[in-house]
């Protein structure tokens, strides 16, 4: 018979599994975090408490082109992380601006890996409809990338239908292996976790061996939560949640996403997220206090 998950004061008293904690220590070692194109000084303050070679995802700003990016890849790179950019491909001028900006992503800050997103304008900047339309170019496959990462909705979209949705992502995955491109998932965060495990099971069926890493919500003011909810298109779960009276207010405003760690890595270690590979920390500004929450969960086993 399963067991409920656990929780925070769980882990206050000392109840979690010895096994639960080591599962949910190293769904964050191996896992990623985002920080802001406009604040290359944090890759020093991230490097600090994580480990080398930890993913980090740059955010594609809306006011700048792409190539603004670069500095905050460039100063990960010299921190000794991964830097990872994401390419919001609506926000795309030209076929050439991309092009261009992947081959110096590489050859300056050893990029080998991007986040193909669609972007949230509502007409094209440029020739990109979509993300499948940039992976159908040939020097996707050419410019020295290996990995490419695809997003993942585990409420839904606000404005596409889920089989559309799901359509997408097969096609993505196959243009990238088309391209030599190794596809994984990065997952939209969401209040919901059995959401996230049913979406989770539901790609393991439709799309075995695809590693995907959870969006968890960074600790981060219940304002900020919930604007950032609001704008992504995950109110759907805290709607949801108002029939849940306390419980809900609680989850609102507990603004620490150990809950949902604990909860995925005793789904992940019993095998009903068996695809789960790592969680992925969307800081919301707050970096700093993204990464000293990380690093607590990566030590806490040898605290």
């Amino acid at each position: 018979m399963p067991t409920a998950p656990a929780t925070v004061s769980d882990a206050a008293h000392g109840a979690i599994a010895p096994e639960i904690a080591e599962a949910a220590s190293e769904l964050v070692a191996c896992g990623s975090l985002e920080m802001g194109a406009d604040a290359p000084g944090d890759a020093a303050r991230i490097a600090e408490l994580l480990p080398a070679g930890t993913p980090v995802y740059v955010n594609h700003l809306p006011k700048h082109d792409i190539s603004y990016t670069l500095r905050a890849l460039i100063a990960l790179r010299e921190a000794n992380l991964e830097p990872v950019p994401h390419v919001a491909v609506r926000r795309v001028a030209s076929r050439e601006e991309v092009k261009g900006f992947i081959e110096k992503a590489v050859r300056v800050a050893g990029v080998s890996k991007i986040l193909l997103l669609g972007g949230d304008i509502a007409a094209p900047a440029g020739p990109y409809q979509q993300a499948a339309d940039l992976l159908q170019e040939d020097f996707i496959g050419q410019c020295g990338l290996s990995q490419v990462g695809l997003a993942g909705y585990p409420e839904g979209h606000p404005r596409i239908a889920t089989d559309a949705l799901n359509a997408a992502l097969e096609q993505k995955l196959s243009l990238a292996r088309e391209r030599g491109l190794s596809p994984h998932v990065v997952t939209q965060f969401s209040f919901a976790p059995n959401r996230i495990v049913e979406y989770c099971a539901d790609l393991a069926r439709r799309a075995p061996g695809v590693p995907v890493y959870v969006g968890l919500a960074g600790p981060t003011s219940p304002v900020s939560l919930l604007r950032y909810a609001q704008r992504c298109g995950v109110s759907a779960s805290l709607r949801a949640l108002q029939a849940e009276g306390m419980r809900a207010v609680r989850l609102i405003t507990h603004v620490d996403p150990t809950d949902q760690l604990l909860m995925l890595a005793r789904h992940a270690r019993t095998g009903s997220a068996s695809n789960v590979v790592g969680v992925h920390l969307f800081s919301f500004g707050g970096v700093a206090r993204t990464v000293a929450w990380m690093n607590e969960r990566i030590t806490i086993r040898t605290a």
